[in-house]
């Protein structure tokens, strides 16, 4: 999975895949192709099957088929890149005080929510790069966002231990679910808009879970999945109809990704990455593909094998 094609800004990066893997045999070699990123990948999101964007110290959004794609940086700004434009970045959007570090755009690419550490969150029309609502919260140090699929509904995790579910039209809290004992890293939203995930900071084994929630209810947590040794960073569902039964994965601190069971919490598959250092972010490619990022060893493609879900690296870039 990978040729470096072209740098989008510093540490943003865009990439496409040579082959599609459709079989992976155990014998099989990883395919090493040159590093993209001289540092630590901390986010990675896929914009089609074979086309990815990943970035260094910052947020990523997108929308899965569109040319359109979002970065959130350290310089309190959001940016909006398109990948025909070749005169650098086609939007700015200006407002936070202090580092952006959640992003989330609607399906139709119109709208986007972005969060910070300075305890907001904004809506901005896209096209114009206006602010349309500004909403602040005390102690909401936002860590992720992510559209729910059908809905004018994005949720948010936070360094309060909180998720939030905000209603986009007039960006208000609608509703919170129960605290966690630790921060809430990330967070992933199922296709069907039924379900979503988080998942939790932690050391030693304590914390370090990922948290499944159902959205259509305000009931306590409906799973956990528990088994990872260090901060969980991230958590995606796995595409349905390819699998015996609903899956989800998540990836580590601990240089592991696990998949698991959806309704049960029972992990059927874990891949350790050696020499990897801590893994950062997950993105499903396809129906047999994910993408995960790392601090020490850049980008995993993985495969997955229809059925149960087995894992194996196929490539690493």
């Amino acid at each position: 999975m990978g040729i470096f094609q072209s740098k989008a800004k510093r540490n943003s990066s865009k990439y496409r895949a040579d082959n599609h893997v459709e079989e992976c045999h155990p014998a099989q070699t990883t395919q090493q192709q040159s590093r993209a990123h001289n540092e630590a990948v901390t986010y990675i999101a896929a914009l089609k099957s074979d086309l990815c964007i990943s970035g260094g110290k910052d947020k990523i959004s997108c929308v899965f088929g569109s040319n359109r794609f979002f970065s959130a940086s350290r310089d309190k700004t959001v940016l909006m890149w398109d990948l025909h434009c070749k005169a650098g970045s086609a939007q700015k959007f200006h407002g936070h005080h202090l580092i952006v570090t959640g992003l989330a755009v609607s399906p139709d690419c119109t709208q986007l929510l972005s969060g910070s550490r300075d305890n907001t969150v904004c809506k901005w029309d896209v096209e114009s790069g206006q602010c349309l609502h500004r909403a602040a919260v005390s102690r909401n140090l936002v860590t992720h966002m992510c559209w729910v699929p059908g809905e004018s509904c994005v949720v948010q995790t936070s360094e309060d231990k909180t998720t939030r579910v905000w209603d986009t039209r007039n960006l208000q809290v609608a509703h919170l679910f129960p605290m966690k004992q630790y921060i809430q890293m990330h967070c992933d939203v199922s296709e069907d808009g039924n379900y979503c995930l988080t998942s939790s900071n932690g050391f030693g084994g304590q914390g370090c879970e990922a948290t499944l929630w159902d959205l259509r209810q305000s009931r306590d947590k409906v799973c956990e999945y528990k088994g990872h040794l260090q901060s969980t960073t991230s958590c995606i569902f796995l595409p349905k109809d390819t699998y015996d039964s609903p899956l989800v994965a998540t990836a580590s601190h601990d240089c592991t990704v696990k998949v698991w069971e959806r309704d049960t919490g029972a992990c059927v598959n874990s891949l350790f990455l050696d020499g990897s250092g801590p893994l950062s972010s997950l993105a499903v490619c396809d129906n047999a593909s994910i993408l995960c990022a790392s601090f020490n060893s850049g980008i995993h493609s993985l495969h997955m094998e229809r059925g149960r879900g087995a894992l194996q690296q196929v490539a690493q870039f």
